[in-house]
């Protein structure tokens, strides 16, 4: 029984050291936050959450641990599934700050489900569940895109262009680094600003310099940024 009893107890520890060094084995973090009025005006459109549609504001898209050579680990503990009671203090504000904007239209856990499982469980022995989403949501508010655009005068105004290096320059003015920008085309073939990239540290407690580029999408020198609020409700349902 005994001999029984140490065996399990070894494989435990075993298995908990494995869990350990893969969700430490990173380097840093890419902090995404998507323009939602870029990401519906795609081919693919878009349709807003069951909680109706978000505010006119940069959104969420993920936390992501990466290595410095540009490459990310991924689906790191399958067995900690994403348990929506242990963000319950959150939800409301994961509604707002974190929605999905893909179709079917949903409630938003699957888009989060999805976060944690390919994402979050790659550093889940410095955040757990609670902390991932509550860092996510802590560097959202620290950063305050939209309102260091609207400092410089750059608005969301369908039609309208502005330089990509005076975009680039008020997000770092603001943050203190430099922030990777995403765009996507539209079917204009226009340039839109679609997602910002900050670097975190491993603690996801503060910005950084990016060791190294996302693969995103690059940008022209003139980009639109086009307007979410002008958005009719027919992307609702889709």
């Amino acid at each position: 029984m005994r001999s029984s009893s140490s065996i399990l107890i070894k494989l435990l520890f075993i298995q908990c050291l494995i869990i350990l060094c893969v969700s430490q084995d990173f380097d840093f973090y890419y902090f995404v936050q998507q323009w939602p009025g870029s990401y519906c005006d795609t081919k693919r459109s878009c349709c807003y959450p069951k909680t109706g549609k978000p505010a006119e504001d940069f959104s969420i898209h993920g936390l992501w641990p990466n290595y410095k050579d540009g490459s990310y680990p991924a689906n790191c503990d399958r067995v900690n599934s994403f348990d929506e009671s242990k963000v319950s203090d959150l939800t409301s504000r994961l509604q707002k700050e974190w929605p999905s904007l893909s179709c079917p239209s949903s409630d938003d856990l699957k888009f989060w489900e999805h976060e944690w499982l390919k994402h979050g469980t790659c550093s889940e022995s410095l955040l757990d569940q609670h902390g991932y989403f509550q860092a996510a949501l802590d560097l959202k508010r620290k950063s305050n895109l939209l309102q260091s655009l609207n400092n410089a005068g750059i608005k969301p105004v369908d039609g309208k262009f502005y330089s990509f290096e005076r975009v680039k320059k008020a997000i770092k003015e603001t943050i203190g680094y430099t922030p990777y920008i995403e765009c996507n085309v539209d079917a204009s073939r226009n340039h839109q600003l679609y997602q910002v990239y900050l670097c975190v540290n491993t603690s996801a407690s503060k910005f950084i310099e990016c060791p190294v580029l996302p693969r995103g999408a690059r940008c022209g020198s003139e980009i639109q940024f086009p307007s979410f609020s002008s958005l009719t409700t027919t992307h609702q349902e889709l």
